[in-house]
């Protein structure tokens, strides 16, 4: 009899306890709010950016990168090749790399040229822990008011992005 209580006992606990882990929710934070996260980044000409800053525009990207990351490179060069399509999105990019490796990226890819572009250093390490970024660069799309409307993981190809922006 002992042993069929037992069982029983153990039974319920497993049962309580797979119910209790399936309502976790696991998804990353900008997919349970959708709202722009207020952030704040150390500018490349050392002044503080953050979401309070940010100029109206149709999009805001945001954009968590590496300077030395090959793929951050090529989305950069795309980005400056293409920026006359893009007017209007408003691009923040990110990185928690050291501000001197940020700076030569910044001038590297001539983006003091473009007014849609703000670039620096999250010290915090704050959106890549919204993100949950696992690959640089990592994109995501905002509209006007500020509401989430996509992300890549891996970066995104500029026609998808001019696609989204249409």
């Amino acid at each position: 009899m002992g042993y069929k209580l037992l069982l029983a006992s153990l039974f319920s606990t497993l049962v309580l306890f797979g119910s209790a882990q399936s309502a976790i929710d696991n998804r990353p934070p900008y997919e349970k709010n959708p709202a722009l996260p207020e952030f704040r980044i150390l500018q490349t000409d050392s002044t503080w950016f953050s979401q309070k800053d940010l100029p109206a525009s149709k999009y805001t990207a945001i954009i968590y990168f590496s300077p030395e990351c090959g793929h951050c490179q090529h989305e950069a060069e795309e980005i400056a090749k293409h920026i006359d399509s893009l007017q209007q999105v408003f691009f923040v990019w990110a990185s928690y790399r050291d501000l001197t490796d940020i700076r030569n990226f910044y001038q590297h890819y001539q983006f003091n040229k473009f007014p849609n572009i703000r670039m620096g250093r999250d010290p915090q390490y704050f959106l890549p822990s919204f993100f949950q970024a696992r690959y640089t660069p990592f994109v995501a799309l905002y509209n006007k008011d500020r509401q989430f409307i996509k992300a890549w993981e891996m970066g995104v190809e500029i026609s998808e992005l001019q696609e989204f922006i249409r």
